[in-house]
Order: C-alpha cells, then structure tokens, then sequence
C-alpha cells in the first residue's frame, strides 16, 4: 500500500532521490539530479520543499511531486511515477494533497507549464480540473536579423539593477513564464547580461540574457518605444554578433506578439500548455 507526505527542508536528499528513481527513467536525456542543482531551483525557481511530495511503496519512492511557490501562486514544476508504478492513481494524489494544503494555507492559484509532445502530463492535468490558459512557445534565431541603423542612438551595456533602478523591471508578472519572472531574474542577476538602445535622455529598448555554450538565453526583451521592432532587431544583430544563437523560452502571447519576434529574426519550434486552476480540498 503507498504512502504519501509531504516534504521537509532536510529532506532534500530524498527528493534527489525520488526524482532520479521517478523522473529520470524517462527522460534519460536529461542529467541526473544532484543536491547542488536541486538548491539551485530553490534560489531560482522558489522551490519549496514543503511544496513537494514524495510517494513510497515501503522505503522505496515510487512518485513525486516538486512544487515552488511565490506570492502570486504555486507551480508544480515537476510530477513523476516510477514506470512500474503508473495508472494506479498515484500522480493524481499527489496533486490533489498539494491542492488540499493550498486551500488551507495558500496561495490559491496554482499554475504548471507541460510541453506539449508529454500527452500523458497533458491528460493528467485536464482530468485534474486544470484548465489550458495559453500555449507558450519556444522561440530561436540562428542568424541576426537585418538591424536598422539608428542614428544618434547608442548600444550600451545594461545589468538587472540598471533596469530595477530605472523601474523597468516590475514586480511579479503572470504573462511571463514561472523561469523568466522577476522573481528569477532577480534571484540570478549576477549571471545575466544585458544591452540596451539608449538616446541621451532614455534607455528604449533592452534585452537580458544568460549565456550557454556560446548561445543567448534570452531572459526579457522590452521596447520602451514604438519602433516596429527596430530597437530590439538591433540588439538581436549585436547578440548575434558575439553568439551562435539566440532562444527565447515559454514566451506567452501577451508578454511579446508571435508577429514582433518573427520580425526581429526569430522562429518558433516547441509549445507548451499552460496549465491553472484554484487550490480547492479533495
């Protein structure tokens, strides 16, 4: 018979293990979990182990649920079954205790991002009551898209406090995905770089970014101006002049238009679903 509970902070040895004996079976592609990364996404991500759960038939964990939370909601980041152990109900209390505990203690709304090719977490999800709010796509450019020339304009260096300073980095935002928000960009700032166009009087546009394997990881790109895409088209060319390549993850819909990133030289390859629903007891 399984049992379920929900985690500690000294538990993080065990969701390591959970998830390497539930995850990594089958995505194999991915590297195993370590402690050191795990605490990472509890600086990046906001996870928190009391969010998570773990699943056991005797000593041995079966599944597991890892859960991050912020003021706006909670996002189960990840949720896994061993293989032996699947379609016996497992992954559904796993999301119904969490939903429990969130009705209780809160944040109501709890949010999860799916790629679409995983049609059994997309299923799960639907038959869960969560609801499909957008599909978020991935974005990259592989060559640099032709910048305008813009004359008395300049391409300067720019950091997160820059922007925080300049009040252009707001607080939390549920267009952008859970890994872009501000809470994460300000979590890593001091491995994000960025540009920005600047006249005189103003920055007008910026991009920040994190770099991996001589690609841009593209964090949030704004246009502080009505340019047509202009500004950050240039600033595109100038990343693409250092790069190989530039990708933007999960972008939503109303965080930047399909047609403006197509314009400034990047094409979309996978979606994801996004995926909400309101904490409510079992």
């Amino acid at each position: 018979m399984a049992a379920y509970r929900f985690c500690r902070t000294d538990d993080i040895e065990l969701l390591v293990s959970a998830l390497n004996h539930c995850w990594a079976p089958q995505f194999p592609e991915e590297p195993l979990m370590t402690a050191a990364v795990f605490k990472r996404s509890i600086r990046d991500l906001q996870v928190w182990c009391s969010s998570c759960m773990v699943a056991f038939s005797g000593s041995d964990p079966i599944g597991v649920l890892i859960g991050a939370k912020r003021p706006s909601g909670t996002l189960i980041h990840k949720i896994a079954v061993h293989p032996e152990h699947q379609r016996q109900g497992h992954a559904r209390h796993l999301l119904d205790s969490l939903g429990s505990k969130l009705a209780i203690l809160g944040p109501p709304r709890i949010v999860t991002e799916v790629p679409e090719s995983f049609s059994a977490a997309c299923e799960l999800f639907g038959a869960s009551g969560y609801v499909q709010e957008a599909v978020l796509t991935d974005y990259v450019a592989d060559t640099g898209g032709a910048a305008v020339d813009l004359p008395d304009r300049f391409v300067i260096p720019v950091t997160v406090d820059d922007l925080t300073a300049n009040g252009l980095l707001g607080g939390s935002d549920s267009t952008v995905c859970w890994a872009r928000a501000p809470e994460s960009i300000a979590a890593r700032k001091d491995e994000i770089a960025g540009l920005a166009v600047a006249s005189e009087d103003q920055l007008e546009a910026y991009v920040l970014y994190s770099t991996d394997a001589a690609e841009a990881h593209v964090l949030s790109l704004r246009s502080l101006v009505d340019d047509d895409g202009a500004r950050l088209s240039q600033l595109v060319s100038r990343l693409h002049s250092q790069l190989n390549a530039c990708s933007v993850q999960k972008a939503h819909p109303s965080e930047v238009s399909p047609a403006l990133l197509t314009r400034i030289g990047f094409r979309p390859t996978h979606t994801h679903r996004l995926y909400a629903t309101t904490a409510r007891s079992a």
